[in-house]
């Protein structure tokens, strides 16, 4: 293993994972003043929700040993066999654990970038229920097609940043949900300016900055 490998990937997923509290600030700024701190709790919750989701049985779902091509078996349930100093079989030069926490900050950040198509109209405890299940069902399956040895990378398809496991699912994600929670109470009707700009420049940002680790 290399060590400037592993501080390396350490400070991209450091750069990644503040690309979160972008989102936030981002979404924050754009909803009206009544909203903005429950927009931007949706956005640090999925931090902890997902992160907890991804060390249970999201990374062995995504990139555990290959079942059928379509799925991760549960081997590496609870990071079972996940070692802390020794390299997996992504990557030879650095930890496995390190290569874990790397993908985690993608796996949080997708569907912080889905919850702005449901901002002001999703109660809480839906939002808690539609990550677990959208990062089991929808994220942890389409990583393992691309990234984790599935039947979309056997056939030769690349996506050296996420263009297909993140963009391309936040955005499907979010065109679902927007078209199942429906328009804001209010919506052309009542003004909807965003409440704070200077947040949303802030917010634009970190999101710029956070991604030279993506």
């Amino acid at each position: 293993m290399n060590s400037g490998d592993t501080a390396w990937i350490l400070a991209c997923s450091a750069l990644v994972l503040l690309m979160t509290p972008g989102v936030a600030f981002f979404y924050g700024g754009l909803v009206r003043k009544t909203n903005a701190a429950a927009t931007m709790m949706h956005s640090f919750m999925t931090i902890g929700i997902v992160g907890v989701v991804w060390v249970l049985w999201g990374y062995s779902l995504a990139f555990g040993p290959d079942i059928g091509g379509v799925i991760g078996s549960l081997e590496w349930i609870g990071l079972r066999g996940v070692s802390a100093t020794e390299a997996g079989p992504y990557s030879d030069a650095i930890p496995h654990q390190a290569f874990m926490i790397f993908q985690a900050m993608f796996a949080i950040i997708t569907p912080a970038l889905v919850t702005g198509a449901f901002a002001e109209r999703m109660k809480f405890s839906a939002f808690v229920i539609f990550i677990v299940l959208w990062v089991t069902l929808v994220y942890a399956p389409l990583a393992h097609w691309v990234w984790g040895g599935g039947w979309l990378g056997s056939l030769g398809a690349l996506d050296f940043a996420g263009g297909t496991v993140v963009h391309i699912s936040a955005g499907m994600g979010a065109l679902a949900a927007a078209l199942l929670v429906g328009k804001r109470v209010g919506f052309q009707i009542e003004p909807m300016a965003p409440h704070n700009v200077p947040m949303v420049v802030l917010g634009a940002a970190l999101l710029w900055f956070g991604w030279f680790g993506f």
